[in-house]
């Protein structure tokens, strides 16, 4: 068998190899995405009854007001960034990441335990300070970030510790607020793979629409 036939066939099943690889699986992949699940296929974005869209079910957004469930702390504020001031592109491209401190590090005790010193603007509160002054009981999620510094939980265990602020903050009852957390749990995968948590992106859209008893 000569060369060139080898060579011709080699060319021949690379040339529909590429095509059947490069172009007909990816738009056969995002033809089934868009018609089977519309929603996943383009980012999962929740919208409001205008139609704006306000955040994603798969990524964190970060919540502070004490009228909110508040989200865990994040490494990268959640790769929000002032249009004005983000020089390394962080709304362009997103940043996700740990910090990879040790527990040792003093730059993470006092991001958590907080830093004492006579010059205000040296002094650090601290996490656990902070929760504890708006009487919120400190849980390992509202104190250590993710993995990713972008996930969209927390426990349900920490969503029920600011009940008692959230409540007090929208003049609500207690138990509406628990009833609220009880039907927003995202259970295990398969209901065996991960812990039980609570998107709280949805969790404070199902808040806004909340009435007084």
């Amino acid at each position: 068998m000569s060369f060139a036939r080898e060579a011709s066939r080699a060319v021949r099943s690379t040339v529909v190899l590429w095509v059947l690889t490069a172009i007909i699986y990816p738009f056969a992949m995002l033809a089934i995405g868009q018609v089977v699940f519309p929603f996943q296929a383009n980012g999962s974005i929740i919208v409001n009854a205008q139609g704006q869209p306000l955040g994603s079910a798969l990524i964190g957004q970060p919540f502070t007001s004490d009228r909110y469930f508040n989200s865990r702390p994040s490494t990268t504020s959640y790769s929000t960034a002032d249009p004005k001031k983000d020089e390394a592109k962080v709304l362009q491209t997103g940043v996700s990441g740990a910090s990879n401190l040790a527990p040792s590090n003093p730059a993470l005790i006092d991001r958590i335990q907080g830093k004492a010193d006579p010059d205000p603007e040296k002094a650090i509160e601290g996490d656990i300070p902070r929760l504890q002054k708006a009487g919120v009981k400190p849980t390992a999620d509202l104190v250590y970030t993710s993995g990713s510094s972008l996930d969209r939980h927390i426990t349900p265990e920490g969503a029920r510790a600011q009940i008692a602020r959230v409540a007090t903050a929208r003049g609500l009852q207690p138990n509406q607020l628990e009833e609220l957390i009880n039907k927003n749990i995202d259970g295990r995968f398969l209901g065996i793979f991960g812990e039980p948590g609570v998107n709280v992106l949805k969790l404070n859209l199902a808040l806004d629409v909340l009435k007084p008893a």
